[in-house]
């Protein structure tokens, strides 16, 4: 009897060799899809996030012009920015004042830039340099270099100078005390274990103290390429026959509100530029760094 009720009992199903349940095998055929809806959404949310806001002021932006709710002589409709943007391309004169302006840009900014770097890393390395120069430069930093502009003219007269010097002034110290901090935030047992090694001084640089500080130096060259973009438009719109500045100080005397907007707009997007270009550095720069290595995605 004991025989034939175990004989009637529906078989066992034969185990898996993986261990799992029937369910589970079912459920993981979907992973597949399932995991790559997780990594393509993310994905997309990250691609379209940083647009969104943007995108969003345009609208409203379209919709209060279309309304009739901002007047064209306050803010004119994109279309109309767009229009007086083809307009002055067609003439070549956008396309004169727009790299007018860069070339300034990046004549300041690598005078700013360099002497930025290397006066921070004299300060960051060097007690002696830190005692003869920082109080200086802290001194000389609480001046608001805007406030220079007229001197600046009253030395150099309205040319290129004045523009380039102003620049390199606005793009220094953020860079000059990035530079210090980022110096002075390397462990030193870093140090003294290069030390302990042999390194020299120019080994120390390299190897130890530019790596760990690279973080924060970047940091101050997103931040100092602001400022420079800000010491621009002022320089051009005081002292100056030509660049975007120009262009908005002249739109400004024929009440060219279009224009005056369409000169805003490009500052906006040299300003996003510059912001994805340093980005673009740090990730290649900083590849080394936990923080700025490209997450994967579950």
């Amino acid at each position: 009897m004991p025989e034939q009720l175990l004989l009637a009992k529906d078989p066992q199903p034969q185990s898996d060799p993986s261990g799992r349940p029937d369910t589970e095998k079912h459920r993981g055929a979907g992973a597949p899809f399932a995991a790559r809806n997780r990594r393509v959404l993310p994905h997309a949310a990250r691609a379209a996030g940083p647009w969104a806001v943007p995108l969003l002021v345009l609208l409203v932006w379209q919709w209060t012009a279309a309304a009739g709710i901002l007047p064209p002589s306050v803010l004119p409709a994109p279309e109309a920015v767009l229009q007086a943007g083809t307009d002055l391309a067609a003439t070549g004169d956008l396309q004169f004042h727009l790299l007018t302006s860069l070339r300034r840009i990046l004549q300041g900014f690598a005078l700013g830039a360099a002497t930025g770097l290397l006066l921070g890393f004299l300060v960051g390395m060097s007690k002696v340099t830190e005692i003869l120069l920082d109080r200086s430069l802290q001194m000389v930093r609480t001046i608001p270099h805007l406030a220079l502009v007229p001197l600046m003219i009253a030395w150099f007269g309205i040319g290129e100078e004045p523009k380039i010097l102003l620049v390199a002034l606005g793009t220094f110290f953020p860079i000059y005390l990035n530079t210090v901090t980022g110096i002075r935030g390397v462990d030193p047992k870093l140090l003294q274990l290069g030390r302990s090694y042999g390194l020299g001084r120019w080994r120390l640089v390299r190897d130890i103290a530019v790596p760990g500080a690279m973080p924060t130096i970047l940091s101050g060259v997103r931040y100092s390429l602001g400022v420079a973009w800000m010491t621009l438009v002022i320089a051009e719109t005081i002292s100056a026959s030509d660049g975007i500045g120009y262009l908005a100080q002249n739109a400004r005397e024929l009440l060219r509100t279009d224009q005056i907007v369409l000169a805003i707009v490009l500052y906006a997007l040299a300003g996003l530029l510059a912001d994805l270009l340093t980005r673009l550095i740090e990730r290649r720069v900083l590849r080394w760094h936990p923080n700025y290595r490209p997450r994967a995605h579950q």
